[in-house]
């Protein structure tokens, strides 16, 4: 059971090492138009504009990288299409990176199953780059669009019947519970549901993005201050990636820190969940209202109670950062298997090259 656990860790690590790159030159870029446009929003014309496609493009292409990773890791070369094209399928329905990473695991494990079959002499010979893939897409993609697709779909509208039916609700539990959601999947389908709910009533009720505009900012600026406060924590990778999530958190760009979230779910999520709830709420308590349906520290001009917005914020990462350095010190020993990994992934890219 350990070495299975250790094996699915490793295979989570090359999804995420080959993923970051794509965040952090989405996310910066992205961050970079947003914040030249001085709106808080994403730029409509000119180059600004253009920046920012660049940047939604790795933002949006990351999905897929980091399922197909995962794949390659369990299955070789063979993987790699069956589970970039079954992430960026499970996307289509809404499944955010947590998708990815099970479709990932998915597309792997069938593809290795199938390289098990005995296949005549002169099909093993086109095996790799023809059989595999295409049966391992094919089984992949319809487990994604016929199995699964459609219970997530309907899972993220009752979702947000849900949510819109807390309306009533106090505002502490209303502030608690998007705080959460916002934090939870970093742009993925219930972050999704909690940031539309507070943005298409950001003009009657501008207190909603007042607190999911702080929640939309401290998984990043936590995971960025926890690499800060614990670096022996981290691998050398992580604190460069914790840079990049600074940046992404100031502009509101949340997915600065699914590498984290990616590489250890476990410990990381209950923190920048916490960290999310945290915000929301001491946003509401105050009285912040945010006028635009963005967040991060970009929004402050049009920000009312700007103390309140930025206290909450500061809170909120803080809360996230002692949260999972406290969880990872409890295992300082990944540390050095993850350093390790990452020595094995370089290796073996330098060895496919060659």
């Amino acid at each position: 059971m350990t070495q299975a656990l250790l094996r699915a860790k490793q295979h989570l690590l090359t999804g995420t090492s080959h993923m970051i790159p794509f965040i952090v030159a989405g996310g910066v870029l992205l961050s970079l138009a947003v914040m030249l446009s001085g709106k808080g929003a994403v730029p409509d014309s000119g180059i600004l504009k253009d920046i920012s496609n660049m940047g939604i493009a790795g933002l949006t292409l990351f999905i897929p990288v980091l399922g197909g990773y995962i794949a390659y890791s369990i299955a070789d070369r063979p993987g790699l299409a069956p589970g970039m094209i079954g992430a960026f399928i499970a996307n289509q329905y809404k499944a955010g990176f947590l998708g990815a990473i099970i479709v990932g695991f998915i597309a792997g494990y069938t593809v290795k199953a199938l390289k098990q079959i005995k296949l005549p002499k002169n099909l093993s010979s086109v095996s790799t780059i023809f059989i595999f893939p295409i049966v391992g897409t094919f089984v992949t993609g319809g487990l994604v669009m016929w199995v699964i697709g459609q219970p997530i779909a309907n899972a993220m509208a009752g979702l947000n019947s849900w949510l819109t039916s807390m309306q009533g609700a106090s505002q502490m539990t209303l502030g608690a519970i998007l705080g959460g959601m916002t934090a939870f999947d970093m742009g993925g389908p219930i972050n999704k549901v909690a940031t539309l709910f507070a943005q298409t009533l950001v003009f009657d009720h501008p207190y909603l993005m007042g607190g999911v505009g702080v929640a939309i900012c401290t998984p990043p600026l936590g995971m960025a201050l926890a690499t800060l406060i614990s670096r022996k924590l981290y691998t050398p990778e992580e604190r460069e990636s914790g840079k990049a999530a600074l940046i992404m958190g100031l502009i509101g760009i949340s997915e600065g820190a699914i590498p984290f979230a990616a590489a250890d779910p476990i410990r990381v999520i209950p923190a920048i969940v916490a960290g999310g709830i945290v915000g929301n709420v001491v946003a509401f308590s105050m009285g912040v209202l945010n006028h635009a349906p963005w967040g991060g520290w970009i929004v402050l001009p049009v920000v009312e109670g700007k103390m309140g917005y930025m206290l909450a914020t500061v809170l909120g990462a803080l809360t996230t950062a002692l949260t999972v350095n406290f969880l990872k010190s409890r295992n300082k020993d990944e540390v050095s298997e993850k350093e390790q990994a990452v020595k094995e992934n370089e290796d073996i890219n330098v060895d496919i090259e060659f």
